[in-house]
């Protein structure tokens, strides 16, 4: 499997873990359970390959989709916060390179919900600033409403009392 499949493979099913349920539909615990464990295992494959990328761009989706996995999966065999320390200082050697565009946007949002960094959210908010907001894709909005729902809301596992 090529890189960017793998990538694109971790990613989407670290998505579809993180808003299982969100439509409504039930949430079966086999099912949580088998996604859970999908995602952890791809995680851990991209991770243990020592694949990087070759460009700038192959690199931030590498780092994406490794964040997007370790964030979903609750699996842990003591390992997860070392290498999501290591994945971060990888972002943090590429998002100066990295031009402004839905990647950035994305690697910001999952580097922020890590971090929580005020200037990574800045950074945010001026790349979807400079979009047209009559003319967004649909990976633009969705991109915009996650980075939204990150920044908003710090500590979503958490019940803070008011």
């Amino acid at each position: 499997m090529s890189l960017s499949a793998e990538t694109a493979a971790l990613q989407r099913a670290a998505h579809e873990l993180m808003y299982l349920g969100v439509d409504g539909s039930p949430i079966y615990s086999d099912d949580l359970s088998r996604r859970n464990g999908e995602v952890y295992r791809l995680t851990t494959a991209l991770y243990n390959s020592g694949a990087k990328g070759s460009t700038v761009e192959e690199q931030a989706d590498v780092c994406l989709a490794l964040l997007m996995g370790y964030s979903a999966s609750f699996v842990d065999h003591g390992e997860k916060q070392k290498h999501v320390q290591e994945v971060l200082d990888r972002c943090w050697n590429i998002l100066d390179t990295l031009p402004a565009s839905l990647l950035k946007l994305r690697l910001l949002t999952a580097c922020y919900g890590e971090v929580f960094d005020e200037p990574l959210a800045d950074e945010g908010r001026a790349i979807i600033a400079s979009w047209d907001s009559s003319s967004l894709t649909h990976e633009q909005q969705e991109a915009i409403t996650e980075f939204q729902n990150v920044v908003d809301n710090l500590y979503p596992w958490e019940y803070i009392d008011e």
